[in-house]
């Protein structure tokens, strides 16, 4: 994964005031932690830092008055309405440093016909490289068939990583696709709305 650079600045103010005038100078706050460091505020260019944290588990390097900070983005408080970024929580790391990351899970490929997939995780944890992180681990259902299944030790995993999640967790779970008829699904349809005219 590449880096992502970005010109921070040093904050003193805080509360929802600052907030708001913030993010209408395109600004978004942040708080930088970790290492036993005392929490650094500071402000992030709103545009640049929204396509930056676009990717899981993304790596920061921030520039706050000339100095370096390479960090890790841990928590991303998004407006529920309009979804724009409003606050993040950076973690700062070192090169070479282990850190524990939660990492999507993505399918390719596609089943034998007449099967259908339940995917009951969507993240794995692992432990990797703070400079080297993940994006995603991949896993192929390719051909796959009823009655086959995929755990967490069976999932091909980037080079340096190490898997924290139980390796008999299911991942995937295949199974035979069930056809609803149109006539089944509009008894179903039927019965629910009656059974709410009822209530």
């Amino acid at each position: 994964m590449s880096e992502q650079k970005l010109a921070a600045e040093v904050r003193t103010e805080f509360g929802k005031g600052f907030a708001r005038r913030a993010r209408m100078a395109n600004l978004i706050p942040a708080v930088i932690y970790g290492h036993g460091a005392d929490p650094i505020h500071i402000t992030l260019p709103a545009k640049a830092t929204t396509l930056a944290v676009r990717t899981a588990n993304a790596l920061l390097t921030l520039d706050i008055n000339g100095e370096q900070h390479l960090a890790l983005v841990k928590d991303i408080q998004r407006n529920p309405i309009k979804q724009i970024v409003e606050h993040l929580d950076l973690l700062t790391v070192r090169t070479g440093e282990k850190v524990t990351v939660d990492v999507p899970v993505h399918l390719t490929g596609e089943l034998a016909p007449g099967n259908a997939y339940n995917q009951e995780m969507t993240v794995v944890s692992l432990e990797a490289e703070a400079t080297h992180l993940p994006t995603a681990v991949e896993v192929s259902i390719e051909g796959r068939s009823a009655g086959e299944h995929i755990h967490a030790s069976d999932l091909v995993l980037p080079k340096g990583s190490i898997l924290l999640a139980d390796p008999d967790s299911l991942v995937i779970n295949i199974s035979e696709a069930t056809e609803v008829s149109e006539e089944e699904a509009s008894e179903g349809a039927t019965s629910e709305a009656s059974g709410a005219a009822a209530e």
